[in-house]
């Protein structure tokens, strides 16, 4: 199903019947995404007295207990609520969930301490004069072994807070990327480029958001599409996602 939409006084064509999901999602039954330390997540029936909510154990109806962190185990947008004393909430910051969008591929540049980062050189040169409101960083090489990656002490590749600040500064609103974090793992609990992006120093950017632990399977290309970037209503810093991409066919 082919749609027209007028986006910023420009006309696109995209095609609905075509999403390209680039969520990662929960399963319990094998190894799946892990960051920061914690236990994986588990799905588990409820227990009352003698009566199990699994349907396999008798009962009429499945009924889970899903116990997980969203920064660790799953696809998640958070908003500035997520580095401030005051918790707001993603939820009432983000209101609206189609943009615009970039998606494109970055090696990482490796420092001479060996850190792999994303550079402000690195985004200007891909993303140029683009107008987009948000943009999906693919990090190289790429593989389904993000789907499964465990990050914990691994010390990931990260965006340094000159590309933060490029982003900022170029009005992304929606900041996507493959990876557990946007800051370096330990950092003395800086979290430079999430303050960078979300210009806690200033004016807080309270609509602008990061969404973490991302794939982008190699069949989609770099180019223009349409993000309908959808969230669980948490009343949280962050919740669970599953941003979907929409190619621009003109």
């Amino acid at each position: 199903m082919i749609a027209e939409i007028e986006y910023n006084s420009e006309k696109y064509k995209i095609d609905l019947a075509n999403p390209l999901d680039i969520s990662i999602a929960i399963d319990v039954s094998k190894e799946s995404v892990n960051a920061w330390y914690i236990d994986d997540p588990e799905i588990t029936p409820v227990k009352l007295d003698d009566w199990v909510g699994s349907v396999e154990q008798g009962a009429a109806v499945n009924f889970n207990m899903i116990s997980f962190n969203p920064h660790s185990h799953i696809t998640h947008t958070e908003c500035v609520g997520h580095i401030t004393k005051k918790v707001h909430s993603i939820n009432k910051n983000l209101n609206t969930f189609f943009f615009l969008t970039e998606v494109i591929s970055i090696y990482p540049k490796k420092l001479e301490n060996g850190d792999l980062v994303i550079t402000k050189e690195q985004l200007e040169l891909v993303l140029k004069n683009k107008q987009s409101e948000a943009v999906v960083i693919r990090t190289l090489p790429n593989s389904d072994k993000k789907i499964r990656g465990r990050y914990s002490n691994t010390n990931p590749p990260y965006l340094l807070e000159e590309g933060a600040v490029y982003l900022k500064e170029k009005n992304i609103k929606h900041l996507l990327i493959d990876l557990p974090s946007v800051d370096k793992e330990k950092d003395e609990g800086k979290l430079v480029s999430h303050n960078a992006f979300w210009n806690t120093a200033s004016e807080i950017r309270f609509d602008a958001t990061i969404t973490e632990f991302i794939y982008v399977e190699d069949s989609i290309k770099d180019g223009t599409y349409f993000l309908n970037l959808m969230i669980a209503p948490f009343e949280n810093d962050a919740t669970p996602s599953k941003p979907v991409l929409y190619k621009v066919l003109n």
